[in-house]
């Protein structure tokens, strides 16, 4: 039995059932059955060590352990790990965001001057369009406890109706960053058309404008 719920395939937004994901080929390892106004977030660590299994993925635990402080609003992460290799990084940015119809990927590391940190250089490459004020944003608040912080390449993009924002590669570094740009992530995605987040205000107060409205029944399940 199908029901009439949306998804983004091969990037455009159809209304499917289980029959569409197997006719459109999409790999769901990892990914349960999507619940009404679920939000799936992509969370994509980016590090030759981690993917190797040489080292312990820290960064991509942190991320999901704050989103899920903050959100109140039903969502699913989706987790990859990656090396440090740009058509690695792009191929599974596409699979997160036209396949498994992530309205938010969050990426962690790659972003600093070695020759090996390329995901900005990913990013770019899958995005339709830049958001730079991100990256802006998490250097200035970076800046404010090490001079370094200027280093970092981090960015932002979108993909369809995907948005993707780098983070850092230090699980320390990703809180502060991610708690500067998140205010603006629930309302930018309402902007393209995807799942309305809902945080908590005592955690995590995001910012829309009075006239965006808290759709009605959206707690229901």
């Amino acid at each position: 039995m199908s029901d009439n719920r949306r998804v983004f395939v091969n990037r455009r937004w159809v209304s499917t059932g289980l029959s569409v994901w197997q006719r459109a080929g999409c790999s769901c390892y990892g990914v349960g059955a999507m619940k009404k106004n679920e939000a799936h977030i992509g969370i994509l660590t980016v590090s030759d060590r981690a993917s190797e299994g040489t080292y312990e993925d820290r960064s991509g635990p942190a991320i999901r352990e704050l989103l899920d402080a903050w959100l109140v609003s039903p969502w699913q992460p989706i987790a990859r790990v990656t090396p440090d290799n740009a058509e690695e990084i792009s191929r599974h940015l596409r699979e997160l965001a036209d396949e498994l119809g992530c309205c938010l990927i969050l990426t962690t590391g790659g972003t600093g001057p070695a020759p090996r940190d390329v995901t900005p250089e990913a990013t770019e490459s899958v995005c339709d369009r830049m958001m730079p004020g991100f990256g802006e944003l998490m250097r200035t608040v970076s800046l404010r406890e090490v001079p370094t912080a200027i280093l970092s390449r981090q960015t932002a993009g979108l993909r369809g109706r995907t948005l993707i924002v780098n983070l850092p590669g230090s699980p320390r570094s990703i809180r502060p960053c991610l708690e500067a740009v998140f205010p603006a992530i629930p309302y930018c995605i309402d902007l393209m058309g995807g799942p309305y987040l809902q945080s908590d205000p005592a955690r995590m107060p995001v910012f829309r404008p009075p006239h965006a409205a808290v759709p009605v029944n959206q707690g229901d399940s």
